[in-house]
């Protein structure tokens, strides 16, 4: 395989990476809003105890189980970013690897990787 498609293919993997990271804080944002919905049974029951329950009506009334855009809860943001976006990117990544190099992932890193070896194994054997 050619340099230049080796470094394509390396800035094809990195924007994949960064794509799986962003679907990790996506998934953040999903587990972090179910459970702070949650938390407001309890902010709704401490807000009763201390005899607030208008407080806690409106919390119940207004936040508990709200959606977080226009008819979706977080579940359903993580399932459409998945199947619209993500899988379409994870496809599309994998195709040009098939097709460019056989498969094989990471190619710009196994380049480097015997780059950087062989360079130091020559600098070690120069300081011999």
């Amino acid at each position: 395989m050619d340099a230049k498609t080796i470094e394509a293919l390396g800035k094809l993997r990195k924007a994949l990476e960064t794509t799986e990271r962003a679907r990790g804080h996506l998934y953040s944002f999903h587990q972090l809003t179910g459970t702070a919905d949650f938390e407001l049974d309890a902010a709704m029951a401490a807000l009763r105890e201390a005899g607030h329950a208008d407080h806690a009506n409106r919390v119940q009334r207004d936040l508990s189980g709200r959606n977080v855009l226009p008819g979706r809860w977080t579940f359903q943001i993580v399932e459409e970013y998945d199947d619209m976006y993500y899988d379409v990117f994870r496809d599309v990544e994998r195709a040009a690897r098939d097709d460019l190099a056989g498969g094989q992932r990471h190619g710009l890193e196994k380049e480097l990787k015997r780059d950087r070896q062989r360079r130091s194994a020559a600098t070690y054997a120069d300081n011999d």
